[in-house]
């Protein structure tokens, strides 16, 4: 759909440009879109932003089975707020399940690239093959992850999808205004089972 060197325009010219403007250019090459998202903190803003301007666009939560309660109730509460159109995936066995079978494997872990593919990656390869998106909407940020400091707003996932993250280039205390301005509810006790550190990729971006 897109090439390198358009990538890389785009990322030039719209750098400076608000998240509607970036998100309203990114469905003008496509409407055939996603947002994804797990609740984690912040997310509530690329909801908000996103459905501002395709009220019905699919939200793909990939959800893990992990999460606190407080993000559950996060995530009812945002889906609620904006009326959201959400298409829910989760692992194929319950937590329960691999709580006996497996547990959660630490990073070093022989099971813990199994444990990932179970809970995170293989729900998420069934979302994109069913909605088969040509723009997937993501809160990447930069700071977060070195692979994340090198993409820009604009970029090809590992399956060519185009990859927009229209708040690349915002701070935490930048979110907070917005989250602020717009009333929108924010959650930090959220949990990541595949994530020893926080700034460690999470498997479906790198």
């Amino acid at each position: 759909m897109i090439t390198e060197n358009q990538i890389e325009e785009l990322n030039k010219s719209f750098e400076k440009e608000t998240p509607a403007e970036i998100i309203q250019k990114a469905l003008e090459l496509s409407t055939e879109a996603v947002v994804t998202t797990n609740f984690r903190p912040y997310e509530a803003a690329i909801l908000h932003a996103v459905s501002k301007v395709e009220s019905q666009i699919p939200v793909v939560w990939c959800d893990t089975g992990y999460n606190t309660p407080q993000t559950y109730k996060h995530a009812e509460q945002v889906i609620s707020d904006l009326a959201l159109n959400v298409f829910l995936y989760v692992p194929k066995h319950t937590s329960a399940h691999r709580d006996v079978v497996m547990g959660i494997p630490s990073i070093d872990s022989p099971k813990h690239a199994l444990f990932t593919e179970q809970v995170k990656l293989e729900p998420f390869k069934r979302a994109m093959d069913e909605h088969k998106p040509k723009v997937w909407f993501t809160n990447l940020r930069q700071g977060q992850t070195t692979f994340r400091n090198s993409i820009g707003i604009f970029s090809l996932s590992k399956d060519g999808v185009l990859k927009v993250s229209p708040f690349y280039y915002w701070s935490d205390g930048k979110l907070d205004s917005y989250l602020d301005k717009n009333n929108l509810p924010n959650e930090f006790k959220y949990f990541d089972p595949t994530k020893a550190l926080e700034n460690r990729e999470c498997g479906l971006h790198a």
